[in-house]
């Protein structure tokens, strides 16, 4: 691994760093990581317009069989810019806590947009008008994983009420499909504000301790192919007591 920044700002422990190996690839990566030593985004090098990690590309699904013809998205939680970088700049806001990780995307990993408004996620969020999204998606860690009150019903909530015709909303997380009660608390807050939910979940791998997580609602079933996930598999969460904002 050769490091070729890392900076500690109030929210983060960020490391950019080039690597010939990546979670069984060959290559030559570039990585964002934080304090957790989760890798938050990467770039083929070699082919910079590939999408490297599993999450975003079954996330890129999710929207073009669910939400094909977004207008709006809103992002919370910025990493890279994976996602959004595959569409035109009006279709996302993108909202990032911390302005040195979207400069960071831009100076390292070539963001091309400027989309990306500084501030709490759920703050930016409930500032915009009932009815205007079409997507949102929350993709926010920090060392302490995702937080509470961006996976709460009442964020729920307040995403369903910002959302015109039946919207889409994806949470990417960390966990197990089983036997993990903070799964099966999101997943039944999500329920609470979204009438049809789906989970899906993509087992550890060498160089990655536990899976990877994305929970779905919507008004209408989501559809998805099992070959486009990028190797995550459906899951039915265990019953669990709904997330809500600590008071």
């Amino acid at each position: 691994m050769h490091v070729i920044a890392r900076e500690t700002t109030p929210w983060n422990d960020i490391t950019v760093y080039e690597t010939g190996a990546l979670f069984g690839m060959t290559g030559r990566f570039r990585c964002l990581k934080f304090a957790d030593e989760a890798v938050q985004g990467a770039i083929d090098l070699r082919n910079p317009g590939r999408v490297v990690l599993e999450y975003p590309r079954a996330i890129l699904h999710l929207l073009e069989r669910n939400a094909p013809d977004f207008g709006r998205a809103f992002m919370i939680g910025h990493g890279i810019g994976t996602i959004p970088a595959q569409y035109p700049e009006s279709a996302f806001t993108v909202a990032e806590i911390d302005g040195r990780v979207a400069a960071v995307s831009r100076e390292y990993f070539g963001y091309p947009w400027r989309n990306v408004v500084i501030g709490d996620g759920r703050m930016l969020l409930q500032a915009e008008p009932p009815a205007s999204l079409d997507a949102v998606l929350i993709d926010a860690f920090t060392k302490d994983g995702t937080p509470v009150h961006l996976a709460s019903v009442e964020c729920f909530e307040a995403a369903a009420d910002r959302m015109r015709g039946r919207g889409l909303l994806i949470v990417n997380l960390t966990g197990r499909a089983r036997g993990d009660r903070r799964i099966a608390s999101v997943h039944a807050a999500l329920a609470m504000a979204f009438r049809h939910t789906a989970a899906f979940f993509l087992p550890a791998s060498p160089g990655r301790p536990y899976g990877n997580v994305l929970l779905a609602g919507s008004g209408r079933p989501i559809a998805y192919a099992p070959d486009g996930m990028a190797g995550f598999r459906p899951f039915v969460p265990e019953p669990g007591y709904p997330m809500r904002d600590r008071r």
